[in-house]
Order: C-alpha cells, then structure tokens, then sequence
C-alpha cells in the first residue's frame, strides 16, 4: 500500500494524519489551512503514488453556518493543490467513517476515539502509550482523532474493494 495522506478539514485550520505503507501514523498534526495548502504540493511530489483521503461535508436538511461554506471552499482548494501535482484522491464522508469503525451511524467522536484505540492497541496503553515509551497513537490529539479515522476508514474500505 502506498503513502496515505488524511485530512480532516476546517474553516481556518485542518489536522492531518500521515499512514505508511504499514498503515501505522508516522506523522500528525494541526496547520492553519494557508499552512496546509502549502505543504500538499510539495508531499504529492516528494511521495509519488501517495493518496489524499479527505473528510467531506454532507448535508442532512439542516441550516449551516458560514464556517461549512468554508470549509467546503478549504476542501476544493487542498484536492485541487494535491491533483495538480499528480496526486490521487478520495472523498470520505463522516457517515462511513461512524459505519466502519463503530457500527453505527449514530456514533459519536468519543465512540470514534475508543475504536480507533482498540484498532492500535489493544488498550490505550499500548495504543497512545506514554512518553517513555510512545505508541503509535502518541500525542494524537483533537482534530488528528477525526483524520486518522479519515485515514484508518479509507483504508480499509479500499482494501476491501481491492479484495472483492
């Protein structure tokens, strides 16, 4: 498997969450979108093959705010800088995201969290670890839970549509 890059999108700032090719985070982290932007050129060309997954915003009938519309302004702007230097993307929804790691579409982040914990674990000892002895979860924080989900969702489902 190649390079995967994750995002989880925001108005003003974006956390991301790099896999290897072992699908274990080797790099993490929260930039503002300007910030973001900047880098995904330069990791589409210094990691050619590498994927860009990205949480997309769906609509469920309710009114939003202005911060969704820029987010979803954010969203076109980081596919557009990575496909531009020859890179391959994915849309992944939140609601594949609750499917995949928890079962349920009603899951909430919390939910999310534990799940991903016990994929890295098992227990979060193993999985977040401490500071003398990092796991690979280690200062996962905030924003970077959402990405690595992105990340760990697009992943498997891809492996599975390889497989069948």
């Amino acid at each position: 498997m190649s390079t995967l890059l994750a995002i989880d999108p925001g108005n003003e700032e974006s956390a991301f969450v790099i896999l290897d090719h072992a699908g274990v985070p080797c790099r993490h982290g929260k930039h503002t979108n300007a910030e973001l932007l900047g880098y995904l050129g330069e990791w589409a060309l210094a990691c050619p093959g590498s994927m860009l997954a990205i949480e997309m915003i769906a609509s469920y009938g309710m009114p939003v705010g202005r911060e969704v519309f820029d987010t979803c302004v954010w969203i076109g702007r980081f596919v557009q800088a990575w496909t531009a230097s020859g890179g391959d993307h994915a849309l992944v929804y939140r609601r594949e995201v609750k499917l995949h790691l928890c079962g349920d579409s009603r899951a909430k982040d919390p939910n999310i969290r534990a799940a991903l914990i016990d994929l890295f674990g098992p227990g979060k000892e193993r999985a977040i670890g401490t500071k003398k002895a990092p796991g690979p979860l280690y200062r996962v924080t905030a924003d970077v839970w959402s990405a690595l989900a992105v990340a760990v969702t697009h992943r498997a489902l891809t492996t599975a549509r390889s497989a069948a």
